[in-house]
């Protein structure tokens, strides 16, 4: 009988596993790319609702789950999501909501939600981000507005920071 040393046993072993895998891998991947798109009219009418009609952002999303994160182009390169505009409009019902599903969240965002020790964290690492811009070139000082109490510290901490506009235009045109 063969000795099986712990070499043999791994090359073995690193030789059979594209075999095992490829099976399983590229039918993954095939059902992935396979699928539709999400029809453009639900990505902006999902980012549409998520202004101001928490019920119908709870049907688009269960009618197209994969719509969490997807992103509507206003123009100018003023790309927005659901998440993102519960944010800048401060429903933060919907804001939590959409987290708990999978969204992703931004600085924005968790400024509205008076997330404190994550955005001084973010802010302190990366200082540059205090001017940044999200939707429609609302800042954080607009997001930690429409936070109220829960973001209060927020407020006082970005306005300290410098920070003195609220909305700044952002389309060319």
């Amino acid at each position: 009988m063969k000795k099986f040393s712990r070499r043999n046993f791994l090359s073995s072993a690193a030789a059979l596993t594209p075999a095992i895998l490829l099976p399983v891998i590229p039918a993954k991947a095939e059902a992935r790319l396979a699928a539709d798109p999400i029809p453009a009219a639900a990505v902006q009418e999902f980012v549409k609702v998520a202004h101001n009609d928490f019920d119908r952002g709870k049907e688009l999303l269960a009618e197209y789950p994969h719509i969490i994160n997807a992103a509507w182009d206003w123009g100018d390169g003023d790309f927005e999501t659901a998440i993102g505009a519960a944010g800048h409009m401060g429903h933060r019902d919907f804001a939590l909501f959409l987290l708990e599903n999978g969204a992703r969240a931004d600085i924005f965002v968790l400024t509205m939600l008076g997330e404190t020790d994550i955005v001084k964290s973010t802010l302190e690492r990366f200082p540059n981000l205090l001017n940044s811009l999200g939707p429609h070139g609302f800042t954080l000082l607009h997001h930690a507005q429409k936070g109220g109490e829960p973001a209060a510290a927020l407020l006082e901490y970005v306005k300290e920071m410098g920070l003195t506009e609220a909305h700044v235009k952002i389309y060319v045109k």
